[in-house]
């Protein structure tokens, strides 16, 4: 009789079509999903829905405060366990901070390939995201899994924050600057990881940004001059600029050399690493920006490339950056930057990029 040796785990993102938040269906494609949904009730406790598609729903408890609920899942954006477990909970936690609310608890989303993978693999992803929980102050009360063929991992997050201070992506007003909390080139960065192509400098520059709490959104939240907020994800920073743009009612601008990126972020775009994410974004939204005549493909893949994780997009009173960028740095948020400014109200408004 002859022992069969056991056979090696796949890579982690061998087994997923997509990663990250470039799994999200195409903001095009999820509009026309989503044109006959109709929502016959909507009570007057719910002061955040789908209407202007924020980051999370808000339903107001009391006078004092309301629930944040929001759930964010996805498949390996990169093969070590534990940070795939990190970079999930990071990037799901971030939706609350993103309303300005703080956590208090999240359920577990786990789907596995339960034959393909190792019972310590997946104990590890899990161990990954509870101990992002754990770094947050809040415990994973529960959750539910299902034998998968992709692995799949994220979080429903619940969080509170006073009713007077609920930040949505539909709150800024002509004049005010924006601020982003972090550096762009995720979904970049990420392919190169996928195809062994990332140096371990950038490979520790990528996991460092993705697995980094947005946590200034919680204070940020307490400032009357912050008027709107969100976190850049899947639809990238044009895609998310735009919907702030829309939900505000207002024309953005944003000054490209502003834009803080991750180290070595276009020579891998110029590798060829642009994801498809990227284009099927462009394809989506494109024609509510307005760009530059000298701004190339590789600039374009940038302002669309999905972040996983990405940073928080605020908009704020002009006397108000230092305040912000300060509330940034002492989070340990060290790229924050002013990225550009709300223009004047507009019937049809658009993103524009100089």
């Amino acid at each position: 009789m002859t022992d069969t040796a056991p056979q090696p785990e796949p890579r982690l993102t061998s087994l997923s079509h997509g990663g990250g938040c470039g799994c999200k269906i195409a903001p095009g494609v999820l509009e026309r999903i989503l044109s006959d949904t109709t929502v016959p009730l909507v009570p007057k406790e719910l002061m955040v829905g789908i209407a202007t598609a924020d980051d999370a729903a808000v339903w107001r408890l009391n006078d004092t405060q309301a629930l944040v609920a929001t759930t964010d899942f996805f498949m390996p954006i990169v093969d070590d366990a534990r940070d795939f477990g990190r970079i999930a909970a990071t990037n799901a936690l971030s939706d609350v901070y993103a309303m300005g609310g703080r956590p208090i608890l999240a359920l577990a989303i786990v789907g596995m390939p339960i034959k393909v993978l190792s019972e310590r693999t997946i104990g590890a992803i899990l161990k990954g995201g509870a101990e992002v929980c754990a770094a947050a102050g809040i415990p994973v009360a529960g959750g539910h899994t299902i034998d998968s063929v992709e692995p799949i991992y994220g979080l429903v997050a619940l969080g509170l924050v006073h009713p007077d201070r609920v930040k949505t992506n539909a709150g800024a007003r002509p004049g005010d600057v924006l601020v982003l909390g972090k550096r762009l080139g995720v979904g970049i960065l990420s392919g190169a990881l996928k195809k062994g192509q990332l140096p371990p400098s950038g490979e520790a520059e990528l996991i460092a940004s993705v697995t980094q709490l947005n946590t200034p959104g919680a204070d940020l939240g307490e400032m009357a001059a912050v008027h709107a907020m969100t976190d850049v994800t899947g639809f990238g920073l044009g895609g998310h600029g735009l919907e702030m743009a829309r939900g505000s009612g207002c024309d953005i601008e944003i000054s490209w050399a502003s834009v803080p990126r991750l180290p070595g972020v276009m020579e891998a775009a110029a590798e060829g690493h642009l994801t498809g994410a990227s284009g099927r974004n462009w394809a989506s939204y494109g024609a509510g920006i307005d760009l530059p005549a000298d701004l190339g493909d590789l600039d374009r893949g940038l302002l669309t490339d999905p972040q996983t994780s990405g940073g928080l997009l605020v908009a704020c009173a002009p006397d108000a950056v230092e305040a912000v960028l300060s509330t940034f740095r002492r989070h340990g948020f060290d790229h924050a930057a002013p990225i550009g400014r709300v223009l004047a109200e507009s019937a049809t408004p658009r993103l524009r990029i100089v």
